[in-house]
């Protein structure tokens, strides 16, 4: 985060050549949703993939930017904008998960793992995205997670289990387990919420 030359917050995200035309849309209806949402000015820079956000006034709160910046970095990592923009609802979360941080720079290890991720047909993914109620990304070197906070922290777990080796099914039993403990919680929690009148 810097402040502008103005004394206004800006903040930047880098976005891959390759994704750029996802994050502009078509005629930049994507670019102008994300503006009109977070109330943020967008620049773009084509050429080095920079992007800037910056409030549209002085009202407009930090945590709009932030979220335009976790949009953009969604878009990024391989998520279509439809997904991306779960990412602006107040309890969503982005999550990134270097793959590079565990198995080193090794092609052949990176590429493991991605499978291992992804899982035959993009099974494990949609298993994975299925028991916590989250979107999974796998894009270059990296796993991107959106979902709230207990959702996204259980499927990076079971990511990070993934990755370490453990088998699919064993990981499954896990996020049975971590799911149904949240469940009962966000019950529970339901039940005490004292009503308003």
């Amino acid at each position: 985060m810097r402040q502008g030359g103005t004394g206004h917050l800006r903040l930047y995200a880098k976005v891959p050549p390759e994704r750029l035309g996802v994050l502009i849309g078509e005629g930049g209806k994507v670019k102008e949703e994300l503006m009109r949402r977070t109330r943020t000015k967008i620049t773009i820079d084509s050429k080095s993939g920079m992007v800037i956000i910056e409030p549209e006034a002085p009202d407009v709160p930090p945590i709009n930017l932030m979220k335009a910046q976790d949009f953009i970095k969604a878009v990024a990592h391989g998520f279509s904008p439809d997904k991306a923009f779960r990412v602006l609802d107040e309890d969503q979360m982005l999550v990134v998960i270097d793959l590079k941080q565990y198995v080193g720079d090794s092609p052949n290890h990176l590429s493991r793992v991605k499978g291992r991720i992804i899982g035959e047909g993009g099974k494990a993914r949609k298993t994975l995205e299925e028991m916590t109620g989250t979107y999974i990304s796998v894009y270059g070197d990296y796993v991107a997670i959106i979902g709230d906070y207990e959702q996204a922290t259980a499927a990076r777990e079971a990511i990070e289990m993934l990755i370490q080796g453990r088998r699919h099914a064993t990981v499954y039993r896990y996020l049975d387990r971590v799911m149904a403990r949240v469940k009962r919680k966000r019950m529970i929690e339901l039940w005490e919420k004292p009503e308003e009148f």
